[in-house]
């Protein structure tokens, strides 16, 4: 299309010339005293357009010629420009590929290219020359760390860590979460923490980042920190749904490891979210230190009531409970004591009326009327549970109370024979 628009024009142009220059007999007259010059208005007209021609190529020959200092600076710079970026992609290919000794020979040679003076060339500097600085230390660190040459990297990740421009600052985030990694690998706790500090408060949020603060807080064994960290990675979906219930639950219950009295205890139970104060796992192993930290103590009863209070959820899950959990659950409600808390007594006669062919509900509700001196229901609920349980303490702990039964009704030879099935 753009010929066939050429094509008319040079048409045009040939009419209008042929038009104008076809039939003119006009003649110029130029007077130049004492000379008189006579010529035809077409010779005229095409010296003009000859003279213009020359004139306007002779001013951009002087142009051209007037360039050539700065197009050879141009080429000095691209060649620069061309060298360097070559030197970068071989070192990243070469690290990608497991070469670092290559990858960090590369990388140096880009520093070199990269570092060259603006006043021994007399160039200008390079398109984003400090981002590719940066990146070309980050390079030549990474391959000196891969090579446990630690002096030469923490050289070179000095230098790609230094002030830089503004629009270089997505780079030093990177440098900077290249250099936690490291020190992560190196379990070197001090040396991350001070990394992590460095970081602006965006890039502390963002996934990555909190992966490796999660980390940094594990080896530090600091659970607090690396629960609070896990539950943001939750928050963020980092991990899947399993994975994430799982990690939270271990860091909840090494932070509860660390509580030694009963507010430090609670303190934990107000940091639960609302689905870890559902989770079985975790609300046995808080009711379960709770009631370790409490033993001897004043606060026993008060500790005991709350340890109760926090179990309900679960209580009232009972039946959807696996196996082990529902053992704890009836280990632990032993252990807390509900002979004088009225609404606890109630539900467990309750559970134990909707599923009366329990044993473990069985023996606590007996062990509930025991406590009661409802020696008849106690007893009739003993003897049923001594034949379906099959946790061994809980199954001891039946046959002595229906030993202390027997003892208490004076039927000798009955204790006898169930101290006997305690003792094994």
């Amino acid at each position: 299309m753009k010929s066939l628009f050429w094509l008319v024009g040079l048409a045009a142009v040939a009419v209008a010339v042929a038009l104008l220059m076809g039939q003119n007999g006009a003649t110029v007259t130029v007077f130049w005293h004492p000379h008189r010059i006579d010529m035809s208005f077409n010779l005229l007209l095409v010296v003009g357009v000859v003279l213009f021609v020359l004139v306007h190529f002779a001013l951009r020959s002087i142009s051209l010629l007037r360039a050539l200092p700065h197009q050879a600076r141009l080429w000095r710079l691209q060649q620069r420009e061309r060298h360097a970026h070559a030197a970068l992609l071989d070192a990243l290919s070469h690290q990608l590929a497991g070469r670092y000794v290559r990858a960090g020979s590369a990388a140096r040679e880009a520093v070199a290219q990269l570092q060259t003076r603006h006043s021994a060339t007399g160039l200008p500097p390079l398109p984003r020359q400090a981002q590719m600085l940066a990146l070309a230390h980050l390079l030549a660190a990474e391959s000196a760390h891969t090579l446990q040459d630690h002096p030469t990297r923490d050289k070179h990740l000095a230098s790609a860590l230094e002030p830089a421009p503004s629009d270089t600052a997505t780079t030093r985030e990177g440098v900077l979460l290249r250099a936690i990694r490291w020190a992560v690998e190196e379990r070197n706790v001090a040396a991350a923490t001070r990394w992590l500090d460095q970081l602006p408060q965006g890039a502390a949020r963002r996934t990555l980042a909190l992966r490796l603060k999660l980390r940094v807080a594990r080896l530090a064994q600091d659970n607090v920190m690396a629960l609070e960290t896990a539950r943001l990675l939750a928050k963020h979906r980092a991990f899947s749904p399993d994975a994430a219930r799982s990690i939270v639950r271990g860091l909840v219950l090494a932070v509860l490891k660390d509580t030694h009295d009963v507010d430090q205890v609670q303190a934990a139970w107000a940091k639960l979210d609302a689905s870890d104060r559902r989770d079985p796992d975790v609300v046995l192993a808080i009711a379960q230190r709770m009631h370790e930290v409490a033993q001897a103590t004043d606060e026993q009863s008060t500790a005991h009531a709350m340890a109760r209070q926090w179990l309900l959820p679960v209580w009232e899950g009972y039946p959807a409970l696996g196996k082990q959990h529902q053992v704890a659950a009836v280990r632990l409600l032993k252990s807390l004591g509900t002979a004088g808390d009225a609404a606890w007594l109630a539900r467990i006669e309750n559970m134990q009326r909707q599923h009366p062919a329990d044993p473990l509900l069985q023996h606590l509700a007996a062990e509930t009327f025991f406590q009661q001196r409802l020696w008849g229901k106690a007893a009739q609920l003993f003897q049923q549970a001594s034949r379906g349980l099959t946790d061994p303490a809980l199954r001891a702990a039946t046959w002595r109370r229906l030993a202390e039964l027997a003892e208490e009704r004076g039927d000798t030879e009955a204790a006898l024979s169930a101290w006997r099935q305690a003792a094994q």
